[in-house]
């Protein structure tokens, strides 16, 4: 399977990367937002994006509108992976369309468990 991680921190990407790929997943990264849209521009289509939401250019949340407002990334599922903890936050990145929030710090067993809960590895 494929998955996509979309965060501006180098060190981020690598940890989030390393965690994916002992769950057999074949990881592309992105470094914001509209790095990631011009990556699935070219056709590549993840099972999951992992998205941080503070970054350069194009902002996690608004990345999120707009995989949701295109018809052939209807089945991609969405978890943002970030620092912003608050409620009010959480309530707009689910409203957006992500299936998923998870908040760093995390451990490998909390992506695991979103992952599954997302139907996409097994426990």
């Amino acid at each position: 399977m494929k998955a996509l991680v979309v965060d501006d921190s180098r060190a981020m990407r690598s940890i989030l990367t390393r965690q994916l790929e002992a769950l057999s997943f074949d990881v592309a990264q992105a470094v914001d937002g509209q790095d990631a849209l011009d990556l699935l521009g070219t056709g590549y289509v993840p099972e999951v994006a992992l998205v941080d939401w503070n970054m350069p250019r194009m902002d996690g949340l608004t990345f999120i509108k707009a995989v949701r407002a295109r018809d052939e990334m209807r089945n991609v599922s969405l978890m943002m992976v970030t620092t912003e903890s608050e409620h009010g936050n959480i309530v707009r990145a689910l409203a957006a369309g992500a299936h998923e929030y998870v908040i760093k710090p995390f451990t490998a067993e909390v992506i695991a468990e979103k992952l599954a809960l997302l139907g996409l590895v097994g426990v």
